[in-house]
């Protein structure tokens, strides 16, 4: 698990020194903390084509082959050089197969393993990679420069591509090292995230700046840049198969994906939340190892948020070594460091107890598995059955009172799962389209509150693009399927890769720490996509393929327990602790976020929050990372 970063230019006021290089990795010294290196080349001018520039920079959290594996990595005429942040987990098997071919390997890790694959393959080598990737790679006889990212989006990669030059990193941040970099803000890209609370690939939150889309790569050769998609997940494909068979794959499929993630040089251990996913994944790593597994969870004081007790009687049942760690309003005085780890604005809550989770767990191993992937694969999520319940509720009569304003006026209760509110916006989305439907459900601010929120300047500035569109675009790619898997999966290339890969792989790399998701193997993934609806939801129960395969695997009580998620009691904390920091950081008249917002719309919400009128925190927490971010990163404002 590393940082990497690097560029190629063709013009020389665009290239990069020994200076700059070590510059750009340095700032990602979290990323790897326990090596780095550099390489810098100049491809001499032939054919009436120019010198080409080269460099590469690394920095290394050592996981396989701790004492080699040093990038970047070179192959035996040191004509294609690579560096690669990730683990590619069947490198053993790769590594047989490309010594039979007549490769010599220098080096026992997994990087080796994908030089030589480029060599035989060229970009279709990431076909055979089963693991969580970000690859760049500079082949010299070639002069192309290649990247690419994991098909589940697990491992960043940002690139900014202008005449003469091109430059990628493993984050944001190491991108605003280069000379002249523009950090003006996209207007479409606060439009994005107050609507999805992250900034969906391929934009960031820089004009002119992309990440790399999850299953695509890129190459960059005489200043033309070309970006293609590799995995072409279909998500209308769905086979006839039995519970019994599928059952059995299944468990052969997860049980392969934790053996191959257990593979590790260094101590191991795993997020334990109490829910079902994180559990069982505890409970079938347990089964593997010889020595007991080490835990971790997070807890609150508010009853509604806190799921220690499960985490401690899972713990209990498998014999694993736990820990937890109990998250107070005061955890937010973290703001400004997520501000500067995330890069852009990243609104989802959970980044507070995942950051001080990851701070946790490193403190014992440097490596962790999760249960990321679960709900996106078998049906976890209560909106997928909201989803089917409205297509039933729809044909009734009466069904319209659910949304009319005076029913969407009533006051529900400061409870979390407080059921009046659940109605309400239940209610409020049934006479929509299903997409639209299902949107209204998951967007943070909606199209008319963020209308009354935009001055008239900044409207004008903003593009005709529809943030919804993104949503929709996946949305119907499942066309052919039924209402929990075209939800489901529209949610796994959107909002996994978006919001939960992201959240995740920032708080723990932020903390040295690498996070596996065995439910994210891609051979997981595809099987699950393929399954039909009625394996993953019935009636009221979600998961029913995981509970059918594996309930004896677990205690009772975690089959059957609400599920809670893994939120933070924001709501409370605004209108009681975080009052002022609220008040004095979005109402300032200093405040940034007033060259596009309206501030008397700025108000009426946190007054309207702190009145109990509305529970709009997790729009406030939207606003407060924003203006936090902006003070941080001092961008040019559109």
């Amino acid at each position: 698990m590393c940082g990497i970063a690097g560029g190629v230019w063709t013009d020389p006021r665009r290239a990069i020194d020994a200076n700059l290089i070590r510059s750009m990795t340095d700032v990602i010294r979290h990323r790897g903390p326990d090596d780095n290196g550099h390489w810098l080349s100049r491809v001499p001018s032939y054919l009436h084509q120019p010198e080409v520039g080269v460099a590469l920079g690394f920095r290394r959290l050592s996981i396989i082959d701790v004492a080699g594996g040093h990038q970047p990595l070179c192959n035996e005429d040191e004509s294609v050089w690579l560096v690669f942040n990730g683990e590619i987990y069947n490198y053993r098997e790769l590594r047989q197969r490309l010594e039979g071919a007549g490769h010599r390997f220098r080096t026992d890790s997994d990087t080796e393993t994908i030089v030589h694959l480029w060599e035989d393959l060229g970009p279709e080598c990431v076909q055979h990679l089963n693991g969580m990737f970000a690859i760049a790679i500079w082949d010299t006889k070639k002069r192309t420069l290649f990247l690419a990212r994991d098909r589940l989006g697990k491992k960043p990669l940002y690139f900014y591509h202008r005449p003469g030059q091109l430059v990628f990193g493993s984050e944001l941040k190491v991108l605003t090292e280069v000379p002249d970099f523009p950090k003006r803000v996209d207007p479409r890209a606060i439009d994005m995230f107050l609507t999805y609370q992250y900034i969906p690939h391929p934009y960031t939150i820089y004009e002119g700046v992309q990440k790399l889309s999850p299953g695509h790569y890129a190459l960059y050769s005489q200043d033309r840049l070309e970006v293609k998609k590799y995995w072409n997940l279909d998500l209308n494909r769905e086979i006839a198969i039995t519970p019994a068979e599928a059952s059995e794959q299944l468990q052969a499929l997860l049980t392969d994906s934790i053996k191959l993630r257990l593979r590790s040089d260094v101590p191991l251990g795993a997020f334990l939340s109490g829910g079902i996913d994180s559990s069982l994944i505890v409970r079938l790593a347990q089964d593997q190892l010889t020595q007991p597994l080490h835990t971790f969870s997070i807890g609150f004081s508010e009853a509604d948020y806190d799921e220690t007790a499960y985490a401690q009687m899972v713990a209990k049942a498998v014999g694993s070594v736990h820990e937890e760690f109990r998250v107070t309003p005061d955890a937010v005085s973290i703001l400004d460091q997520l501000a500067w780890h995330y890069d852009e604005p990243f609104g989802d809550s959970s980044a507070i107890p995942t950051w001080y989770l990851s701070e946790l767990t490193r403190k014992r191993v440097t490596v962790a598995l999760s249960g990321d992937g679960g709900d996106e694969l078998f049906g976890g999520y209560d909106r997928y059955r909201a989803l089917m319940l409205s297509t039933w509720i729809n044909r009734l009569p009466g069904s319209s009172l659910l949304g009319q304003d005076w029913f969407q006026g009533l006051r529900p209760s400061s409870k979390r799962r407080s059921f009046l509110r659940r109605l309400q916006r239940f209610g409020k989305a049934l006479n929509q389209p299903l997409a639209r439907r299902y949107m209204n459900w998951i967007q943070i601010f909606p199209e008319e509150l963020r209308g009354e929120l935009y001055n008239d300047s900044f409207m004008e500035k903003l593009p005709g693009e529809d943030p919804f569109n993104f949503f929709e675009s996946a949305w119907k790619q499942t066309s052919q399927r039924d209402l929990v898997n075209r939800a489901s999966l529209s949610d796994l290339v959107t909002y996994l890769p978006c919001d939960l890969m992201c959240k995740v792989d920032i708080a723990s790399m932020a903390h040295s720490l690498e996070a596996r998701q065995p439910f994210l193997d891609y051979r997981l993934v595809e099987f699950a996509a393929s399954l039909p609806g009625r394996l993953k939801l019935r009636g009221s129960k979600g998961k029913r393929i995981l509970r059918d395969t594996f309930n004896k695997r677990l205690p009772a009580e975690i089959w059957n327990r609400p599920k809670m998620g893994f939120g933070v009691p924001l709501g409370k904390w605004f209108r009681n602790d975080l009052r002022a920091r609220v008040e004095e950081t979005l109402l300032a008249d200093d405040a940034y976020c007033r060259s596009m917002f309206r501030p008397d719309s700025v108000r009426t919400l946190v007054s309207q929050h702190v009145q109990g009128e509305v529970n709009h925190q997790y729009r406030l927490w939207q606003l407060l990372m924003l203006e936090t971010w902006m003070r941080r990163w001092k961008p040019s404002l559109p």
